[in-house]
């Protein structure tokens, strides 16, 4: 995959015209362009809206010497009409703020939404997360720590914030991973990189 060579860059994108016709929480901008095919030809005019969530971390919280999996629980809107209601069980995860370094910010993220100051950072993979529409750029990391005995409600009050740590068995979570309640992509890929990892990072504690 690292050799597959990259036919097409940035360069052969043109951006006719771009408008912000959202500016909220998040922004939404509409953009009219045009970009080179596979044969060296163009396409016609393409219109797009695109929106600008910005770089978030996230981190699936492992305890390699008691074999324990830390995700936290929380309301999030976009889920409100999921099966299993609109409460997610997640890895811990944030949205970069201006300065921060994507490790600066899951350090950050692991003390509010899960009260651990301790843990070791392993960087897994960076990906988009849904690159058909959305900007957001999703640094995902391993943190090993300490879990036995920790669990909790964490999570800013100015904020409203209201996060639930579970600390549960490694094989209670891999076993149950699939079945859509973990129903995000940053906690499957940081659970099935665990899966493929774990043994590897039990015999390093």
């Amino acid at each position: 995959m690292e050799d597959l060579p990259v036919t097409l860059n940035r360069d052969d994108v043109d951006v006719l015209d771009e408008k912000i016709v959202w500016n909220g929480f998040f922004k939404m901008h509409k953009l009219t362009l045009k970009h080179r095919k596979f044969d060296g030809e163009w396409t016609g005019e393409i219109s797009r809206e695109l929106f600008h969530r910005g770089e978030a971390s996230a981190a699936v919280l492992y305890d390699p010497e008691h074999d324990l999996i830390g995700l936290v629980e929380q309301f999030r809107v976009g889920a409100i009409d999921s099966s299993f209601g609109p409460w997610c069980l997640e890895v811990v995860a944030g949205m970069l703020e201006e300065g921060e370094t994507p490790a600066e910010l899951i350090k950050r993220e692991l003390e509010e939404e899960a009260g651990v100051t301790d843990a070791e950072i392993i960087p897994i993979t960076t990906y988009y997360s849904t690159p058909g529409g959305c900007s957001e750029l999703i640094h995902l990391f391993c943190a090993t720590c300490n879990l036995k005995g920790r669990g909790g409600v964490f999570g800013l009050d100015d904020e409203n914030e209201d996060i639930y740590l579970h600390v549960l068995p490694a094989d209670e979570v891999f076993a149950g991973m699939l079945n859509s309640r973990a129903n995000n992509a940053a906690t499957l890929i940081g659970l099935q990189w665990l899966q493929l990892n774990r043994q590897s990072l039990m015999a390093k504690r």
